[in-house]
């Protein structure tokens, strides 16, 4: 009899390979809107503190020209709106810009920790200070935002100075409340730091505002980071000018 081959073994039954579930988006606003609206709210917070640092400087055209401006806020666009009607629109406005910016911020920075998880960048260079402080200048803005209401514009005690008179319809105060608050060296200290912490929110931001328009050329990016870096430094120098300019003794 011939040979036969040996039976081959039992097919053993390979496991089936799974694929790989995708990750699920996070629940929310994409990341991309959210920088988008970062983007244009800080658009307007971009405009606003330069405008309102151009109103500021008035201060040194002296009192009349300084309060005769403050009044022209509280009567624009009358009689077609009441008197600070159009001051309040404007304020409406900031608001909703402030919590919609302040919401996208914590959402994407609570979302870029989950995924960096306890790994953290080290050893970053000098250029990356503005980014990295971000959030933290972001809080000092906040707190400064609700202390410069207290103190020029409400005149809340012991924030705003004990001189300070409230604006009538008919005239306003404002040069004399803002000399009075920077004669405080505190008040006037605490402006001026946080007009620095304000000029690095500035020039990252803005620099950020490239990419989240979709600019993507190399020398469109350089220019507009120069523009961010002038922009911020106006804005900031021009701030501090004044409570100097007060403790000085050149304005008062």
């Amino acid at each position: 009899m011939g040979l036969s081959a040996p039976p081959l073994p039992p097919a053993v039954p390979m496991p089936h390979a799974t694929a790989p579930i995708p990750d699920r988006p996070a629940p929310g606003p994409s990341n991309v809107a959210l920088k988008l609206t970062m983007a244009l709210t800080g658009t307007v917070f971009a405009l606003f503190v330069l405008v309102h640092m151009i109103g500021n400087l008035k201060v040194y055209t002296g009192a009349e020209h300084f309060d005769a401006y403050a009044h022209w806020l509280r009567t624009l666009a009358e009689p077609l709106l009441p008197y600070e009607g159009a001051l309040w629109i404007f304020r409406i406005v900031l608001l909703i810009c402030l919590l919609l910016h302040v919401g996208a911020s914590a959402i994407l920075v609570v979302r870029a920790r989950r995924a960096k998880g306890p790994h953290r960048r080290r050893a970053m260079g000098w250029r990356r200070i503005p980014a990295t402080l971000m959030p933290w200048t972001g809080v000092v803005l906040l707190v400064f935002i609700v202390v410069h209401i207290l103190d020029l514009t409400t005149g809340t005690k012991p924030v705003a100075p004990q001189s300070f008179t409230t604006t009538t319809p008919a005239t306003s105060y404002a040069f004399d409340n803002l000399v009075a608050s920077f004669e405080r060296w505190p008040m006037a200290l605490f402006y001026m730091l946080v007009m620095l912490m304000l000029g690095l929110h500035l020039v990252h931001g803005l620099w950020m505002l490239a990419t989240d328009y979709g600019a993507t050329g190399a020398h469109l990016r350089q220019v507009w980071a120069v523009v961010a870096a002038v922009f911020a430094a106006v804005v900031a120098i021009g701030n501090i000018s004044i409570p100097l300019a007060v403790l000085a003794g050149w304005i008062q």
